[in-house]
C-alpha cells in the first residue's frame, strides 16, 4: 500500500440533530451539534490532524477539548484542535464540550487510532521439538496498529498453509508431525497495510530431536484451541479454530459441534477454521472441536469456547428537546435503552457527570429515566443520558428550565470614560429561572445578544458586554435588557470615548547646516475636552525655553532653534501629558559645517615603487558630518590645477599616486567633502621631480612592406607622449633573418623627427623580422611588436643544369634538366619553359610551360608540333612571379626524317590518245632530304597494267607514253625520301578525254547513329572523267520545316573509291538531314538530295552552368543562383535533365553533400541545414538520363551569424563575500562561436527556485570574468555563462556549477504565531527565518510588559531545532512584547517582533476597510493601496493579505507576498501594465482569517514601454534601392498601452571578406560589434495599421540589417531579431520596349525588342520569356520560350500557318528572371 501524504485535514463532525433545541428564553438557543464524529479514523504518523467541533447556538459559543477525558484545553473560541505532526502518543479518544449561556454539551467521542510499526526483538532464538510432535513457532513480538499482515519464511522460502501446516489467527506457525527435514532457520515478514512499512524479524532456529527412534502412533492433542469470542451483531464475520496433532497425521479427523450438535457449513483450512457469517444472536453458545484418529482405538480429544454476540444500546424511550419544570417541583426525564449485553446508564448536567450517589435530590429510575426532585434554579441547563455497553454508546439531549424566578440585575453597568482605541467592559451580571437571555443596545440598534453580534461589540459569558476597540463613535447611553418567561429588568450606563492624545506629526531627525534655523515639529491630536501639556527634553534632561530668544516653543508645541551651533547637537524629545493619553517622540538633532583643510601634506617619492609619488595628510574636523571623500589636485610642469582623484576614501589619510610620467615635476593639494560641501584646499606640497627613463612603450603603428627585391621599407609613429619618459634623441632598428639562428643588424637614427627608414642591401626573396625602439637620454626604450616581411621575389639567377635534349621522332624533342638550387630561384618557382626556335626566327618560338616537379630531381619535358626535319635551338629556364630567370645555352636539336608530304599541284597537260604530261611541285612538307618521286600509272581497276618509274628530286614533270587511246589511267605521283615513298597524289583520267566537273552523289543512307555521329552511305555520281579526290558533307540542323542553312560538317579526301563514311562532331539529341557533293581536279559537284532527317542519341552535357553565384540566405543556409543550360546544351531528353549541387565546407570539415534538382529551368536553389558562420565552397553540374556534365567552377559563401551554439569552458566561481561572487571562464571553442562574440552574460538564480534566471552582462569580447553582486545570503546559486552575438544569446554553459554566497547574520524568524494563549501562559510557535543567511546555531526568546515604563524582559536561548516556546507565569489580561532571534556563527540578527494580550477571549479579526487607492499612487506595475484596520478580536492581526482580480473576467489572485501586521498600506507590484483592477484584502491573526473586505474601486494601471517586438516576417528586395518589409504586430496585451507607431532601424553591414580586417583593426579589443559596424538609421512608421513598408534610398550591391520595434506614449519595446536582405537585384519593373512581331514564313515568326529602361532593370538582364498563343485560343496554345542569354530577339518556328498570334510580353512577368 502506497504510503499516504504527510498532510491531512480532518473534519471532527457529528450526527446532526433535527433542528435547534427550543429556546430556553426568548432569544437564546441553547448548543447543539450539526454533526456528529466518525467513531473511529485512522492516520498515518507524521500527517496533520485537524479535528472540528461543528455546533451552533447563542453566542458566544466556546468550546474545550478532552482527551481520554483529561482536559487538552481551555474554553476558548476555537472550534478547532490540530495537532501538526501525529506520533503514536496522540492516538486515543477525543470528544469536545461546547457551551454558551443555556448550558453545555459533551460530544460524542472519536477514537483516533495512529498507524505505525516498530521493529521485531533484535536476538535470534532457538527451539526443538521431538520427531513426530508439533512445533508451535510463535511470531516475534512487534509493536505495530494495525496488526500487520505476517507471512512465514523457511531458509528464504515463503510459507503456505497445508495438510502439515497451520497459520493461526496470532500468526503462530504450528509444524504437525514434525520429521528431521523439517528442521531449519524460520523467520517472519511483516507488512503494515496503512503505512506500508516492511520489516523481516531475526530467525528462530528450529531442531527436531530423536529423529533415529521408531514412528510409534501419537494420540490426539489439541495443540491451538478454540477462545471465548465476542462479537457485534453485523460484523462480516467471526472465525474461531482449532490446530490438533497425531501420528499418523493423515488419520487425524477434527469435527466441529455448536452446543453438541455436529456443523457441516462454514469449515475450512483442513477443518481447522469454522467461519459464521453475519453473526446474530442466535449464533451465540458453545462450540467445540474433536481430535480423533481414525482407525485406532485411541480416545478422542475435545475443546470449546463460548462465542458472544452483543448488539449496541439503542434508545426505547427519549426526552423531549426542551422541558419546563417549576421550582421545588419534581421531574422525570425520560431516557430507556435496550442492547446485548444491557446497557449502564450515565448523565451528564452541562457536560458534568452526575453523581448520583453525593445527590440525594437526584434519582436513577430502574427504567434508566433521571428523576429529580425539588427543583431550584441552578438545575437549570442541558441535560445529556449516555447508554453504554461493551458494543458501543448512544446518547440524548434535552433542555431542562426552572422557572417561577424574575430577572434580576446583580452587578449593572456604571457610566464609563475610555480613550479611542483602547477596550472597555461595561457589566450585566444577573439572575433568574430560567436563566435571563441578555441583550444590549444603544438606542433602537442591538449591539450584542445571543443571536447578534456586531463586529467590535462582544457578549461575554457573565452578560457584560466588551466592547473593542472603542471608537469616538461609540460615546452614547448603553442598556443592557435581562429577559426570560418570568419577566424583563434592565439597566443604563453612559460612555464617555475621548480621542486618543496621540502626536501625529513628530519631530524628525534633522540635520542642518551652522547657523541655520532647526524647527521640530510635535503637532498633536486630542479630545476637545482634554487640556494638553508640552515638555521638550534635550538628551534625556528637561530644555528651558524661556532663557532665551534663540531657543522658543510656540503654542502648537513646536520647538524653535536659531544660529544653530554644534553645542545644540543632541537627542530631543517632545512628551505630551494629557487625561487622554500620553505619548512622546524623538528625533535627532545634528549641525554641519564645512570640514577643515587637512593638514600637513606630505609629498615624497616612493620608495618602493617607480613612477609614484606618496602623499601623506592628517585628517582634519570633519564638521559634524561624516566625510564623503577627499579630491587631490595636482599641478604638472607647472600646469594649472587640475583634480587627479575626485574620490579618496575618507578613512585613508594617505594614498600612493601612482602612473606618473618620469622627467616631469608635481605639486599636490587636496581637500575634504562632507554633504554640506567642499572644504578648503590645503597647502601645496613642495614639487617633487620625477627622473626620466627609457621611453616605456614602443614606437607605434610599425608597418614594413617589400619595396623591391632587395629593400624593405619600414615607418612608424613616436611611443604616445605620456611613455616618453622624457626628450626622444632617436630610433633604433634591429632586423635579421626570420627564423634563422643569426645575430641582429642594427640602424641608429639620431633625429627622432625621422619616422621611415628604407632598409637596403637585403636578400632577395628573404622573411625578416624588423623591431624599433626609441631612446631618450635615460637609455633604450621597448622594442615593438616583431614585424615579418619578405623582400620582393626576384628572378632566378641560374638557368637549370644539366640540360639534355634530343630528338624523339619527327616532331618532339624531349628535355631532360635539373632544378636550380632553391637559393637562387629567388622566390616561388613556378615552373619551367622549354623552349625551341629555328634558327633566324628566334621570334617565333615554340615555348611549352611545365610545372615544377618537387618530387624529383630530375625533371622531363617534351616540345611536341615541331615541323620535321628541322633544326631548333633549345634552351630550359626557370621562373617566378617577377619574370624569367636566365635561359640555359642553347643547344641545335634537328627533328628525325620522315616521309614527305603529298607534292603539290598535280595537273595534266598535252593529253594525246597514246601520250599525256604529268605536272606537280615539290611537296611543301619534303620532312627530309627528297631522294626523287615515284611516278605509276595503270588503266583503271586493272592493277596488271601498272607501270612504275623513279625520277630524280629535281624532276618536276614527266611525259606518259604508251598509252591505249580512250582508256581510263589512274596516275600516281608520290615524293621519296630515305625513310619512304610520301603520301600518294593519285587522279584519273581517260586519254584523248579533258577531265570535268563531276555529278552529285546519289542514294544516301545512314546507319550507326550516335550521340555525336552518324555513318552515311552513298552512291558515287559522274566522276568528270577523273577521279574523286575529295567527299563533302553537308548538314541541316533542327526541327522538319525549319530553314535551317546547309553547312559543310565534313570532308574526306584521297578516297575515291570510298563507298561510306562517318561524319563526325555532331551534336547528341539533335535533328539532322545530310546531303554531299564531290571533289575531282576540275571542281565541286552540285549537292545531293537530301537524306532522311535523323536524331542523333542523347549524351551528357557538355556544359557545366554559368554565371554561378552564392550568397548568404540565412544563419543555416546559403542561395545558390545559375545560368540553366540553353536548350541546344541539354544533349538529352529536356524532361531529363537536372542538376546536382555539390557543398562542402571550406576548411575541409565534414563530408561534401550533395543535392539534386531535376527541373531543368530551374536556376536557384536554397541550401539548408549548414553551420551558423561558415564558409561552404559550391559546385553546380548539369546531367540528363544519360550522364553527367563538367563540374561548375567552385563558389565560396559564408552563412550569416547566429548565436553561440555552446556556452564558454571552465567556468568556475567562488564566493567573495555573504551577497557576492567572482565568475571566471574561458573561451568558446571557435567551432560553436557562430559570429564575433560581443559580450558575455552570467546566468545565475537560486538552486530549486522557480524565479526566473537573473543576468549579469559582461559586454566586450574580452571578458572572461564577472563579480556578481547583490546576490542572497548563503544561497546557493547555479550559475551559467553564455556569450552573445549580435543575432542574441547563445546556449548557456553546461552543467550549471553551483556555489554558495558566505554566511552572514540571519533575518527574522517568520510564521510568529501564538495557538495557545491563557491569562497567564502563552505558547509561542515560529518557523525558521526566510532568510537564513548559515546555519542557525540557536533562537533567542525575550519577552516583557508593552508599557512605557522600563520592565525587565525574560531572556531564554534555545535549541536550533526548536520551533516553540512556552511562557509561564505572566499577568491575565496584560499585554505582552514577544521578540525572537536567530543565531548563526556571524551572531545574533534582526528580532521578528509581536504582541500578544493573555486573555481567551480571542476570535478571528474582523475584515478591514474598504481599500483606496489615489490616482497619484498608480504606477505602470504596481498600486499602493490603503485601507483601515477592522477589529483584531483581542488577538494582534500578525499579517494581511491582498487579492488582485483582473477586470472583466479574471479570477482573484494571491499576491505572493504578505503585508506586515502593522501595515494600513502596501504596495502590489507584479500587475500588468495599462489594465484594470479591483483588490481586496483580509487580516490574520492567532485564531484565524478574517472576511475579505468590500472590494475597491476599480482602477486602471499606467501604460508601460512594449515587452515585445513585431515579427518580421519577410525581408525582400523590391528594386535596386529598396526593399519590402512586411511584418506582423505583438500582441494586443504586450504593448502596454495604445500603440503609437512603428520604429525601424537599418544599418549597412561590413562585407564578408572585411570583417577579419575591421576586428584586427580595432584598437580595443573588448569591442562590441556596434563599434565595428556604423550606426542605426531609424524611420518612425506613425501609421499603426501598417503591416508592410518600403524602404528606399539604399545602396546598391550592400547588405544591410535590419531591426524592428513598437512605441507608444512611454517609450519603445525591445527591437525584433536582425533580419539581413541583399539589396541590387530584383525583378525588373518595367517591360521590354518596341516589340515587333514579323512573318517569316508561313510557320515563323521573327520576334524583336529592345530592353527595359535601365532605371527599371533592376539589375543585370540574364534572360527572357516569350509568351505566345494562338488568338481566342490562349488557355487551349499559350506556349512559353525562355532565353536565357540577354538576345533581343528569336524565330517562333513550326507554328500553325496563316494563324494569328499573340507575343504579350517577351519578359517574365512572375519575376523569375532578371
Amino acid at each position: 500500500m502506497a504510503r499516504l501524504g504527510s498532510w491531512a485535514l480532518l473534519c471532527f463532525v457529528v450526527l446532526a440533530l433535527p433542528g435547534p433545541p427550543g429556546a430556553g428564553a426568548q432569544d437564546d438557543v441553547s448548543p447543539y451539534f450539526k454533526t456528529e464524529p466518525v467513531r473511529s479514523q485512522v492516520h498515518l504518523e507524521g500527517n496533520r490532524l485537524v479535528l472540528t467541533c461543528m455546533a451552533e447556538g447563542s453566542w458566544p459559543l466556546e468550546f474545550k477539548w478532552l482527551h481520554n477525558s483529561q482536559e487538552l484545553t481551555k474554553f476558548s473560541l476555537e472550534y478547532r484542535y490540530v495537532i501538526t505532526s501525529l506520533d503514536r502518543t496522540h492516538a486515543g479518544f477525543y470528544r469536545c464540550i461546547v457551551r454558551n449561556r443555556m448550558g453545555a454539551l459533551l460530544q460524542r467521542q472519536t477514537e483516533v487510532q495512529v498507524a505505525y510499526m516498530g521493529s521485531f526483538e533484535d536476538r535470534e532464538t532457538q527451539q526443538s521439538v521431538s520427531h513426530g510432535e508439533a512445533a508451535v513457532i510463535r511470531a516475534p513480538r512487534i509493536a505495530s496498529f494495525p496488526q500487520p499482515q505476517v507471512t512465514w519464511f523457511r531458509d528464504g522460502r515463503k510459507i503456505s498453509p497445508s495438510s502439515r501446516i497451520a497459520i493461526t489467527l496470532e500468526n503462530t506457525l504450528v509444524i504437525l508431525s514434525t520429521v528431521a527435514p523439517d528442521a531449519g532457520r524460520y523467520y517472519v515478514q511483516a507488512v503494515n497495510d496503512k503505512n506500508g512499512d516492511n520489516k523481516t524479524s531475526q530467525p528462530i532456529t528450529l531442531s527436531v530431536a530423536n529423529v533415529g527412534g521408531p514412528a510409534d502412533p501419537i494420540a490426539p492433542t489439541i495443540i491451538v484451541p478454540p477462545r471465548n469470542t465476542s462479537v457485534v451483531a453485523g460484523t462480516s464475520e467471526v472465525t474461531m479454530e482449532c490446530v490438533a496433532n497425531a501420528r499418523p497425521l493423515m488419520k487425524l479427523h477434527i469435527v466441529w459441534k455448536k452446543d453438541g450438535v455436529p456443523l457441516s457449513s462454514g469449515i475450512s483450512d483442513y477443518s481447522r477454521r469454522l467461519t459464521i457469517l453475519s453473526p446474530a444472536l442466535s449464533d451465540s453458545g458453545y462450540y467445540e472441536c474433536e481430535a480423533v484418529l481414525r482407525s485406532s482405538s485411541v480416545p478422542a480429544v475435545a475443546e470449546g469456547a463460548f462465542l458472544s454476540v452483543m448488539e449496541p444500546p439503542q434508545f426505547i424511550r427519549e426526552p423531549e428537546r426542551h422541558i419546563t419544570a417549576e421550582m421545588e417541583k419534581v421531574v422525570a426525564i425520560p431516557c430507556q435503552a435496550k442492547g446485548v449485553p444491557p446497557p449502564e446508564m450515565a448523565w451528564y448536567k452541562d457536560a458534568a457527570l452526575i453523581h448520583l450517589e453525593k445527590l440525594s435530590r437526584f434519582q436513577l429510575l430502574a427504567d434508566g429515566s433521571l428523576q429529580i426532585s425539588g427543583l431550584l434554579p441552578d438545575d437549570t441547563g442541558m441535560f445529556q443520558c449516555f447508554a453504554r455497553n461493551a458494543a458501543g454508546e448512544v446518547q440524548t439531549t434535552t433542555y431542562l428550565a426552572v422557572t417561577s424566578i424574575a430577572p434580576n440585575i446583580t452587578r449593572g453597568p456604571q457610566d464609563s470614560t475610555v480613550i479611542d482605541g483602547m477596550s472597555v467592559i461595561l457589566n450585566c451580571e444577573t439572575s433568574g429561572a430560567p436563566r435571563p437571555a441578555i441583550t444590549w443596545q444603544k438606542g433602537e440598534r442591538v449591539l450584542a445578544s445571543g443571536s447578534v453580534q456586531l463586529p467590535r461589540f462582544t457578549l461575554l459569558e457573565s452578560g457584560s458586554l466588551l466592547v473593542s476597540p472603542a471608537h469616538l463613535a461609540d460615546a452614547g447611553t448603553y442598556v443592557c435588557l435581562a429577559t426570560n418567561s418570568r419577566g424583563v429588568d434592565e439597566a443604563s450606563a453612559d460612555l464617555v470615548v475621548w480621542a486618543r492624545t496621540r502626536i501625529t506629526d513628530p519631530p524628525q531627525d534633522q540635520s542642518v547646516i551652522k547657523g541655520t534655523k532647526a524647527v521640530m515639529s510635535c503637532g498633536v491630536t486630542h479630545d476637545p475636552s482634554v487640556d494638553v501639556r508640552y515638555l521638550w527634553e534635550k538628551d534625556g534632561a528637561p530644555l528651558s525655553t524661556e532663557s532665551g530668544p534663540r531657543v522658543r516653543l510656540d503654542e502648537m508645541g513646536t520647538l524653535h532653534i536659531s544660529q544653530t551651533w554644534s553645542g545644540d547637537i543632541g537627542t530631543y524629545t517632545c512628551k505630551v501629558v494629557s487625561a487622554g493619553g500620553n505619548d512622546s517622540r524623538s528625533a535627532y538633532l545634528r549641525v554641519r559645517q564645512l570640514p577643515h583643510a587637512p593638514e600637513s601634506p606630505v609629498a615624497v617619492l616612493s620608495p618602493l615603487e617607480k613612477r609614484a609619488i606618496n602623499l601623506t595628510w592628517a585628517k582634519p574636523f570633519d564638521g559634524n558630518s561624516p566625510l564623503l571623500r577627499y579630491i587631490v589636485e595636482v599641478s604638472e610642469n607647472n600646469a594649472p590645477w587640475t583634480v587627479l582623484l575626485a574620490s579618496v576614501d575618507p578613512e585613508v589619510t594617505s594614498v600612493a599616486v601612482r602612473g606618473l610620467v618620469p622627467a616631469r615635476s608635481y605639486q599636490f593639494r587636496l581637500c575634504a567633502v562632507n554633504d554640506v560641501g567642499r572644504g578648503q584646499f590645503s597647502k601645496d606640497t613642495e614639487r617633487v621631480s620625477l627622473p626620466e627613463e627609457p621611453p616605456s612603450a614602443p614606437p607605434q603603428n610599425v608597418i614594413a612592406s617589400g619595396r623591391t627585391n632587395q629593400s624593405i621599407m619600414i615607418q612608424w609613429q613616436p611611443p604616445p607622449e605620456s611613455h616618453q619618459n622624457g626628450v626622444l634623441k632617436g630610433y633604433i632598428i634591429r632586423y635579421c633573418l626570420a627564423g634563422l639562428p643569426v645575430g641582429y643588424q642594427f640602424k641608429n637614427i639620431t633625429n627622432a623627427e625621422v619616422n621611415n627608414l628604407l632598409l637596403e642591401d637585403l636578400i632577395i626573396w628573404t622573411n625578416y623580422e624588423i623591431e624599433v625602439a626609441a631612446y631618450n637620454s635615460a637609455g633604450l626604450g621597448v622594442y615593438s611588436m616583431k614585424v615579418t616581411e619578405w623582400t620582393l621575389q626576384g628572378v632566378p639567377t641560374v638557368p637549370p643544369g644539366n640540360v639534355q635534349t634530343e630528338a624523339i621522332n619527327s616532331t618532339t624533342i624531349r628535355f631532360t634538366w635539373n632544378p636550380p638550387s632553391p637559393q637562387f630561384i629567388n622566390g616561388i618557382n613556378q615552373g619551367y619553359k622549354l623552349i625551341a626556335w629555328e634558327p633566324e626566327h628566334e621570334e617565333e618560338a615554340t615555348v611549352v610551360t611545365v610545372r615544377p616537379n618537387f618530387q624529383d630531381s630530375i625533371h622531363v619535358g617534351y616540345v611536341s608540333g615541331l615541323r620535321k626535319f628541322a633544326e631548333y635551338f633549345t634552351s630550359v629556364l626557370c621562373f617566378t612571379t617577377p619574370g624569367d630567370g636566365p635561359r640555359s645555352p642553347p643547344q641545335l636539336v634537328r627533328t628525325h626524317e620522315d616521309v614527305p608530304g603529298p607534292v603539290g599541284h598535280l595537273s595534266f597537260s598535252d593529253i594525246l590518245d597514246t601520250s599525256l604530261k604529268v605536272s606537280w611541285q615539290e611537296p611543301l612538307e619534303k620532312n627530309g632530304i627528297l631522294t626523287g618521286y615515284r611516278i605509276s600509272w595503270e588503266e583503271y581497276n586493272r592493277t596488271n597494267t601498272r607501270v612504275t618509274h623513279y625520277l630524280p628530286n629535281v624532276t618536276l614533270e614527266y611525259r606518259v607514253t604508251g598509252l591505249t587511246a580512250l582508256t581510263t589511267y589512274t596516275i600516281e605521283v608520290a615524293a621519296m625520301t630515305s625513310k619512304g615513298q610520301g603520301q600518294l597524289s593519285s587522279s584519273t583520267i581517260s586519254s584523248g578525254v579533258p577531265p570535268e566537273l563531276p555529278g552529285a552523289p546519289t542514294n544516301l543512307g545512314i546507319s550507326n547513329i550516335g550521340p555525336r555521329s552518324v555513318t552515311l552511305q552513298f552512291r558515287p555520281g559522274y566522276d568528270g572523267k577523273t577521279s574523286i579526290s575529295r567527299w563533302q558533307v553537308e548538314a541541316q540542323a533542327g526541327q522538319s520545316g525549319e530553314a535551317e542553312e546547309w553547312g559543310l560538317v565534313h570532308q574526306l579526301a584521297n578516297e575515291p573509291d570510298a563507298r561510306s563514311m562517318e561524319v563526325p562532331n555532331l551534336k547528341p539529341y539533335t535533328y539532322y538531314s545530310f546531303r554531299m557533293r564531290q571533289v575531282n581536279i576540275v571542281g565541286t559537284s552540285p549537292p545531293s538530295l537530301p537524306s532522311r532527317r535523323i536524331q542523333t542519341l542523347q549524351a551528357p552535357p557538355d556544359m557545366a552552368p554559368a554565371n554561378v553565384t552564392l550568397r548568404t540566405a540565412s544563419e543555416t543556409s546559403l542561395w545558390l543562383r545559375w545560368m540553366p543550360l540553353l536548350e541546344q546544351e541539354y544533349n538529352g531528353n529536356p524532361d531529363s535533365v537536372g542538376y546536382r549541387i555539390r557543398y562542402t565546407r571550406l576548411d575541409g570539415r565534414g563530408q561534401p553533400a550533395l543535392h539534386i534538382i531535376h527541373d531543368r529551368v530551374e536556376r536557384e536553389y536554397t541550401i539548408e541545414d549548414l553551420e551558423e558562420w561558415t564558409e561552404y565552397r559550391v559546385q553546380v553540374q548539369a546531367f540528363n538520363a544519360i550522364g553527367s556534365g563538367p563540374w561548375s567552377q567552385a563558389v565560396v559563401g559564408r552563412t550569416r551569424e547566429s548565436v553561440p551554439s555552446s556556452g564558454p569552458s571552465n567556468v568556475s566561481v567562488v564566493a567573495t563575500s555573504s551577497s557576492s561572487m567572482l565568475v571566471r571562464w574561458s573561451d568558446i571553442p571557435e567551432a560553436d562561436c557562430n559570429g564575433h562574440i560581443l559580450g558575455y552574460k552570467v546566468m545565475y538564480k537560486e538552486k530549486d527556485s522557480d524565479t526566473r534566471a537573473r543576468f549579469w552582462l559582461a559586454e566586450g569580447n574580452a571578458s572572461r570574468s564577472a563579480q556578481l553582486t547583490g546576490l542572497g545570503k548563503y544561497r546557493l546559486y547555479e550559475i551559467r555563462v553564455l556569450a552573445f552575438t549580435r543575432i542574441g544569446d547563445g546556449a548557456p554553459s553546461r552543467p550549471p556549477v553551483l556555489e554558495r554566497t558566505l554566511d552572514d547574520v540571519p533575518g527574522p524568524p517568520v510564521g510568529m504565531l501564538f495557538p495557545e494563549v491563557r491569562t497567564t501562559l502563552v505558547r509561542l510557535i515560529w518557523q525558521p527565518p526566510a532568510e537564513p543567511n548559515g546555519i542557525i546555531l540557536a533562537y533567542q526568546v525575550t519577552h516583557s510588559l508593552n508599557t512605557t515604563a522600563a520592565s525587565a524582559a525574560a531572556v531564554e536561548v534555545l535549541e536550533p531545532s526548536a520551533r516553540q516556546y512556552t511562557a509561564t507565569g505572566l499577568q491575565p489580561e496584560a499585554t505582552y512584547l514577544f521578540r525572537i532571534a536567530a543565531q548563526t556563527r556571524k551572531g545574533w540578527g534582526e528580532a521578528a517582533e509581536a504582541l500578544v494580550v493573555t486573555t481567551e477571549k480571542r476570535a478571528r479579526p474582523q475584515p478591514p476597510g474598504k481599500p483606496l487607492a489615489q490616482q497619484e499612487e498608480v504606477r505602470a506595475r504596481s498600486v499602493l493601496l490603503s485601507w483601515q484596520p477592522g477589529s483584531d478580536g483581542l488577538s494582534p492581526v500578525r499579517f494581511y493579505t491582498v487579492q488582485s482580480r483582473e477586470l472583466p473576467d479574471g479570477d482573484w489572485a494571491l499576491h505572493p507576498a504578505p503585508a506586515s501586521r502593522n501595515a494600513t498600506a502596501f504596495v502590489v507590484d507584479r500587475l500588468k501594465p495599462f489594465t484594470s483592477y479591483k483588490f481586496r484584502v483580509k487580516a490574520t491573526n492567532d485564531i484565524g482569517d478574517s472576511e475579505y473586505s468590500e472590494e475597491s474601486e476599480s482602477l486602471t494601471t499606467l501604460q508601460a514601454a512594449p515587452e515585445e517586438a513585431p515579427t518580421i516576417l519577410s525581408v525582400t528586395p523590391h528594386t535596386t534601392t529598396s526593399v519590402l518589409i512586411r511584418w506582423q504586430p505583438p500582441a494586443e496585451d504586450k504593448i502596454n498601452g495604445i500603440l503609437l507607431g512603428f520604429r525601424l532601424r537599418y544599418r549597412e553591414l561590413v562585407p564578408d571578406s572585411l570583417r577579419g580586417v575591421s576586428l584586427r583593426g580595432i584598437g580595443n579589443p573588448g569591442a562590441t560589434w556596434a563599434q565595428l559596424t556604423p550606426v542605426y538609421a531609424v524611420h518612425n512608421l506613425s501609421e499603426v495599421s501598417l503591416t508592410q513598408y518600403e524602404l528606399d534610398n539604399l545602396s546598391k550591391h550592400r547588405r544591410y540589417e535590419i531591426r524592428m520595434s513598437v512605441y507608444n506614449a512611454v517609450g519603445e519595446g525591445p527591437p525584433s531579431p536582425p533580419h539581413e536582405v541583399f539589396v541590387g537585384e530584383a525583378v525588373p519593373t518595367g517591360a521590354p520596349r518596341n516589340v515587333a512581331v514579323q512573318a517569316a514564313t508561313a510557320t515563323q515568326l521573327d520576334v524583336t525588342w529592345e530592353p527595359p529602361p535601365v532605371e527599371s532593370q533592376n539589375g543585370d538582364i540574364q534572360g527572357y520569356k516569350i509568351h505566345f498563343w494562338e488568338a481566342q485560343r490562349q488557355n487551349g496554345s499559350e506556349r512559353v520560350k525562355t532565353l536565357f542569354l540577354p538576345e533581343r530577339a528569336v524565330k517562333l518556328k513550326n507554328l500553325t500557318g496563316f494563324t494569328s498570334y499573340w507575343p504579350p510580353v517577351p519578359q517574365d512577368p512572375s519575376g523569375s528572371v532578371s
